[in-house]
């Protein structure tokens, strides 16, 4: 898949973390290969991993970010208290290590601009935005945070944000982009993904390949 990637142009790879174990791996993988980066999270759906966990990153090759972190009340049964303590615990991670966040954020906006709200000087991506063009603006206009636009936008009617907030991301291994539903998503695609953002805002590939890309290098530093 590196490989691969590599042949579509796709220079860096930020590999992201989930769960504390899962950051870990990302963390490993990302030392072993060149211009793979990584991020330390905890998806609000594995909050229940993050019992008794200290959160304190190693001092040694330290993530580019923290996500994927937020809320997600889509599913029944979901835990908002401890996704919101479990959030408002990684914003703070975050901003005593000055780095950025990737928010995972599904039916849950409300609290989510709640909670941001004590934490103002935060960086982020809303990765994977899914919502309406009212939250949309609400993102836009009342915070600094990049959208995510991955394959989902190639099969839906999904509001797309203006190019100078935008980061391309696959969401790889799901969310495959057209033209190729139904395989495993990987990292080359994000190829497809900027084709396809071409075409929707009218504007030459290279702007698409040239704005997005330093959006991402200047969230991440990298």
């Amino acid at each position: 898949m590196l490989m691969n990637a590599q042949k579509n142009g796709v220079e860096k790879i930020v590999c992201i973390g989930t769960d504390p174990l899962d950051s870990l791996a990302a963390r490993d993988f990302a030392a072993a290969h060149k211009n793979v980066y990584w991020t330390y999270g905890v998806h609000p759906e594995e909050t229940t991993k993050a019992g008794g966990v200290d959160f304190v990153l190693p001092k040694e090759h330290l993530p580019v970010a923290i996500g994927e972190v937020g809320l997600d009340y889509h599913s029944e049964g979901y835990f908002r208290d401890a996704q919101i303590r479990l959030f408002e615990e990684m914003l703070q991670l975050a901003m005593d290590n000055d780095l950025p966040l990737s928010f995972h954020v599904r039916n849950a906006f409300s609290d989510f601009f709640a909670v941001i709200e004590n934490f103002p000087n935060v960086r982020g991506v809303v990765h994977s935005f899914t919502d309406s063009k009212k939250v949309l603006k609400r993102i836009l206009e009342t915070t600094d945070f990049y959208v995510g636009v991955n394959g989902l936008a190639t099969y839906s009617t999904l509001p797309t944000p203006p190019l100078e907030r935008i980061l391309l991301e696959t969401d790889a291994p799901f969310l495959t982009p057209v033209p190729f539903r139904g395989i495993i998503n990987e990292p080359a695609y994000i190829r497809n993904i900027a084709e396809w953002l071409s075409e929707k805002l009218g504007e030459d590939f290279a702007k698409i390949e040239q704005e997005t890309t330093r959006n991402v290098e200047n969230l991440f530093r990298i």
